[in-house]
């Protein structure tokens, strides 16, 4: 993509994007879909600015470019839009691959054995007592 020296690059996005349009004073377009460089990471884009009459409900791999202060281009070729808007949020949702890199810890057979005890008791009216009476009520 050929920049300028005042365009700065925001976000490109691989394959479908959702636009949401947003009612009220905060947000006015928010873009999520797959960023570019990591598919498997869904890109969330928040512009704080009104959005595009013409924009679509969904784009093909769009680009974000920031062409200067508060205005933005997104283009998804043939088309493209220019937004004003006073600040951009950029998030990005690495959780899958977070919990892939990061098993959950196995539950220790004493706690298994504990919840297992409490629910029994719990089915039970004179188990229910039991437990009211453990509590101290």
């Amino acid at each position: 993509m050929n920049e300028s020296p005042r365009q700065r690059l925001i976000a490109v996005f691989h394959g479908p994007v959702v636009c949401r349009r947003e009612a009220g004073l905060r947000a006015g377009l928010t873009l999520i879909g797959a960023a570019a460089d990591c598919p498997a990471e869904t890109l969330i884009l928040t512009f704080m600015g009104p959005a595009p009459e013409d924009l679509p409900e969904t784009l093909s791999a769009p680009s974000v470019v920031e062409l200067d202060g508060q205005c933005y281009r997104i283009a998804s070729p043939p088309r493209e839009w220019l937004l004003w808007a006073h600040t951009v949020y950029v998030h990005r949702d690495v959780g899958a691959a977070f919990y892939q890199a990061v098993p959950p810890r196995p539950v220790p057979l004493t706690k298994r054995v504990f919840w297992w005890l409490v629910l029994a008791l719990a089915r039970r009216p004179a188990g229910r007592r039991v437990l009211m009476a453990l509590r101290g009520r």
